[in-house]
């Protein structure tokens, strides 16, 4: 499996002189939020501040400082910078209206450092999706997650649907997917698609027992829900309450299009927007608990 964090370590190795291009502040409607960043050598870059017109002159800028024959390499990071403050109108031909102010700064060690401290934080904290089957949904959906900010788990009883998967993706090869469930960090969203109704049926079934999930949704027909929802209630001692927080079948159904990829970025949408409300729920109830702590 290869993460973000190997992958900046790996650009911070091989790239020679860089600079960091970082959003500092914002005012109005903007491409990016402050503290979104992006790396620029000589010859690529890492990550994205927006993209359009903002980004090409900040990269423009970025090259100038690593290219000027005047710059050493051994000079410290903060007599090595600038600053650009970019209105979005249609004088650089971007039309979002707002202001964005970028900082430009050679990175050494310590600041090279700090980036991969900062990105390994982040990945750790990432929210989980647990994808249970590797057929060709499983497939086109892992494809998906690979490119979201999430850390996608596939989850198989056979080995050969887990080859091939994107090299960001962890895969689990397992007799007994549905225990992997109840191991499961908290706010976790479950994708349940494998080629097994019955399996499909325990692994739902473990999912709604829990009631820390940001999301369960399995794939299938609305004849294979009521199915089992019957099975659910009658032999699988689940509650009606528990049963409602099921989404299935995943994707929705205002699309009529059953190709894999299509149904994978339907899900993964629903499954994004899943774990973005759930995350401000979460964080939205801390702060209420810890502001009744302050209390008294």
């Amino acid at each position: 499996m290869n993460s973000k964090v190997q992958s900046l370590k790996a650009f911070l190795s091989t790239a020679g002189r860089v600079a960091l291009v970082e959003v500092a502040g914002t005012k109005g409607s903007t491409p990016r939020e402050k503290g979104a960043f992006m790396l620029v050598s000589r010859a690529a870059i890492f990550g994205t501040i927006g993209g359009g017109q903002l980004e090409y002159m900040a990269i423009d800028k970025a090259r100038q400082m690593l290219f000027s024959p005047s710059r050493d390499a051994r000079i410290e990071v903060d007599e090595v910078c600038a600053t650009l403050d970019v209105p979005l109108g249609p004088e650089i031909g971007q039309c979002c209206g707002g202001r964005v102010e970028v900082g430009i700064r050679l990175v050494d060690t310590a600041l090279a450092a700090e980036l991969v401290a900062v990105a390994e934080t982040e990945e750790a904290h990432l929210p989980h999706v647990y994808i249970f089957g590797g057929g060709h949904v499983g497939q086109a959906l892992a494809s998906a997650a690979a490119l979201l900010p999430v850390h996608a788990v596939v989850i198989e009883t056979r080995a050969e649907a887990l080859e091939g998967m994107p090299e960001t993706v962890e895969t689990r090869l397992t007799p007994m997917p549905e225990a992997m469930v109840r191991d499961a960090p908290a706010g976790t969203a479950f994708a349940i698609l494998t080629h097994d109704h019955a399996l499909d049926f325990l692994i739902v079934a473990e999912a709604l027992k829990r009631d820390d999930t940001a999301y369960v949704g399995m794939i299938g027909s609305k004849t294979k829900k009521a199915t089992f929802k019957n099975w659910f209630l009658k032999s699988a001692d689940g509650s009606e309450s528990e049963f409602a927080r099921l989404i299935s079948p995943i994707g929705g159904d205002a699309v009529k299009d059953k190709r894999p990829p299509v149904i994978a970025a339907l899900a993964a949408a629903e499954i994004m927007t899943a774990l973005v409300i759930h995350t401000a729920a979460s964080n939205a109830g801390r702060q209420v608990q810890y502001d009744k702590a302050i209390a008294g």
